[in-house]
């Protein structure tokens, strides 16, 4: 893994907004996995939506109503969740709150 930055602190990586108060930051990526920190403030949405990617989060601070296809769940702190390729899915913050996500492969959309 040579060229592969290995470890990141909690300054590293730039943040973007993502408008109403979100914002996300790439945390650390190879070709095959990427971490990924995303804040939302109260009432911030991650709108529906789907990707080939694999997707685990977990939630590192707040509440969050997460659906995932038909089903729904609220998710707080050291809670998490997986979305499989392809499927329909979206958050709500029910408060303020950060989900450190990673996918397989990267999104090479977050990179651009």
């Amino acid at each position: 893994m040579v060229g592969t930055k290995l470890f990141a602190t909690k300054n590293d990586g730039v943040w973007t907004d993502l408008g109403a108060g979100n914002r996300r930051r790439v945390v650390l990526h190879t070709d095959k996995l990427m971490m990924v920190e995303f804040a939302f403030e109260k009432g911030g949405v991650g709108a529906p939506h789907s990707h080939p990617h694999v997707q685990a989060s977990y939630v590192a601070e707040g509440r969050f109503e997460v659906k995932i296809g038909d089903d729904t769940a609220v998710l707080s702190a050291g809670d998490s969740f997986i979305v499989p390729s392809n499927v329909v899915h979206g958050v709500k913050a029910l408060e303020a709150g950060r989900l450190v996500d990673s996918f397989t492969p990267h999104r090479a959309d977050f990179l651009a």
